[in-house]
């Protein structure tokens, strides 16, 4: 208090100089200045370059050959179609319901939706795409023909329908983001002959662009256009036309961009994506692919009887410096991995902890377990029952798989291993994982179009024979998780159940994850309102496109392109 009695002259003469600084200031202030931001307007062109050529716009058959997936993904719509996270959203289909028992869903079709030539969707489009999936004569992957084999579609009237499952799926929604056709376009065609029918070159889906043109060059199919769809049920685009343009390698996708030709590079791979980067004219968006690599330790092989100690496996995951594989060989291009459900999904466990690099703790728990360097000499630790630390990595006959397996070969050599490295045709390595005869395996764990995480097919205990448990990992309490997340239908017990799993996946490391590798994209910056979240498919960049709108800044402000200009 007396402290506060000798300041107070100097507070005083303080308060009175900031009043003097402050109504000085006062006197000069500037009158105040409006700046307009830039707001979305329509018109305009968005070209975008793609690696490989066009073959069909068809939704059932663009599997076949990724460079149809763009422009497939814009003219087509689903039953419903899945956020960033992962989780269900209405599209054709306004609501859904399910039967107590999870073996019978209800769909109905929003009355807005009509096809690019005026026809009405009905359930009789829904059915008739269903029963395409069936037919033995129409080329689907061998396990979606066998899934849909299954499932009885029924149409209920004109705008209700109703799928009947043999038994309770909770994933089952996943399966239904597929394209629909029309029905009416087909009529008395064979599966046979709408492989080759002249729509899947002039489509007519229900999706925000329209068909316009293919551009042929020199006979040769270079690039479709499309254009904005005014009947779409959704939100209007911006854009008047969107347009894809084929090159046959990254390098000249790159020049396109470079002479003006396009406006979007559709994938920045690895051999442009440094000059990508110091492009100012060239925005790039970053997201996490659906897929991860992963190491596979076989369980259940008498030859690496060390791999299930599980206090092995976690020296094993301590000792492989999985920040060198992102930084270094992967160039910054990927995400540490912790578990095998992808980050910012609606299943994905954030508080789950990390194995840090740690050789030495990974060296002292080897030792605890009795492996010591025998006395007269060696590479490899031994322990008393003459049980000798080596393995036999496997991996793909690729560059990169090449690079990573040699880092974990010096990783698992300076905790005592001997490690021999096998590289293998794709499929060889894929026939040694289902036969098990494997130790160890450096494996790409692809989910793509699986919103669903869904990982009772990699790591319930029944799918150790004959499934893709490649691991043998033979876990009740994991598996019961998996069980039960695939039959209750309530998200919020479902996700429940995938954190405990992930949790159970972290104390029993039956595999080691490395990383998720990153797509890279880019766009000019002219065009605005891009965003880009976690994708299940690539062609998941392109779920906003409504929301781009292109701008040309000027002297005096901020003016619309004139239509058609842009892309030229």
């Amino acid at each position: 208090m007396n402290l506060i009695k000798k300041l107070r002259w100097q507070i005083l003469i303080i308060l009175l100089a900031l009043a003097v600084i402050g109504f000085v200031l006062w006197g000069q202030q500037a009158e105040p200045v409006l700046v307009e931001a830039p707001e979305p307007t329509s018109g305009g062109v968005y070209v975008e370059g793609i690696v490989g050529s066009l073959v069909r716009l068809n939704p059932l058959l663009a599997v076949f050959n990724p460079p149809d997936q763009d422009p497939v993904s814009l003219l087509y719509s689903g039953l419903i179609k899945f956020d960033s996270t992962g989780l269900p959203q209405p599209d054709l289909s306004n609501a859904w319901g399910i039967s107590r028992d999870g073996d019978v869903y209800n769909f109905s079709l929003r009355s807005d939706a009509f096809w690019h030539d005026g026809e009405p969707v009905t359930s009789e489009d829904v059915v008739f795409t269903v029963n395409l999936l069936k037919d033995p004569d129409f080329p689907v992957p061998e396990d979606l023909a066998a899934f849909w084999e299954e499932i009885e579609v029924i149409a209920l009237n004109e705008r209700t329908l109703q799928f009947r499952l043999p038994e309770a799926f909770s994933p089952f929604l996943d399966y239904l983001d597929f394209g629909i056709l029309p029905a009416h376009l087909f009529k008395g065609m064979t599966a046979a002959e709408i492989v080759d029918a002249p729509f899947n070159l002039q489509p007519v889906g229900t999706g925000p662009f329209q068909f316009e043109q293919l551009i042929v060059e020199d006979d040769r199919i270079t690039g479709v256009v499309l254009k904005k769809n005014p009947d779409y049920y959704g939100d209007e685009a911006f854009l008047d036309q969107v347009a894809f343009r084929y090159y046959p390698d990254s390098a000249a996708v790159w020049k396109a961009y470079q002479d003006g030709e396009v406006q979007g590079v559709g994938e920045l791979s690895d051999d442009i994506l440094e000059e990508a980067l110091l492009d100012e004219s060239l925005n790039v968006y970053t997201s996490r692919l659906p897929e991860m690599t992963l190491v596979l330790l076989n369980l259940d092989n008498p030859q690496v009887p060390y791999f299930q100690e599980v206090d092995m496996r976690k020296a094993l995951m301590q000792g492989i410096n999985r920040q060198y594989l992102v930084d270094h060989i992967n160039h910054g291009q990927a995400i540490i991995a912790d578990g095998p459900i992808f980050p910012k999904t609606w299943a994905y466990y954030e508080n789950l902890p990390r194995y840090q690099y740690d050789p030495e703790l990974a060296v002292k728990t080897i030792k605890g377990l009795g492996y010591t360097f025998p006395a007269e000499g060696g590479t490899a630790r031994t322990n008393e029952d003459g049980d000798r630390l080596t393995v036999e990595l496997l991996y793909p006959e690729t560059g990169l798989h090449a690079q990573i397996a040699q880092a974990i070969q010096e990783n698992w050599t300076a905790l005592g291993y001997d490690v021999t490295l096998k590289e293998l045709p794709y499929q060889d390595l894929l026939e040694r994982l289902d036969d098990r005869d494997y130790e160890a395996a450096l494996v790409d764990l692809n989910l793509t179009s699986m919103p669903d995480p869904d990982p009772y097919p990699f790591w319930h205990q029944t799918q150790a024979t004959g499934g893709q448990n490649y691991s043998m990992w033979n876990d009740r309490r994991a598996s019961e998780y998996l069980e039960q997340a695939r039959i209750i239908l309530d998200i919020n017990e479902r996700a429940r159940l995938y954190k405990n799993f992930q949790v159970r996946f972290y104390d029993q490391l039956p595999a080691l994850p490395l990383y998720y590798p990153v797509y890279n994209y880019g766009v000019s910056s002219e065009v605005k309102g891009v965003r880009i979240g976690p994708i299940f498919e690539p062609s998941d960049r392109l779920d906003t496109i409504t929301d781009w709108y292109i701008f040309v800044e000027v002297p005096g402000g901020l003016q619309p392109t004139e239509e058609g200009t842009a892309g030229k």
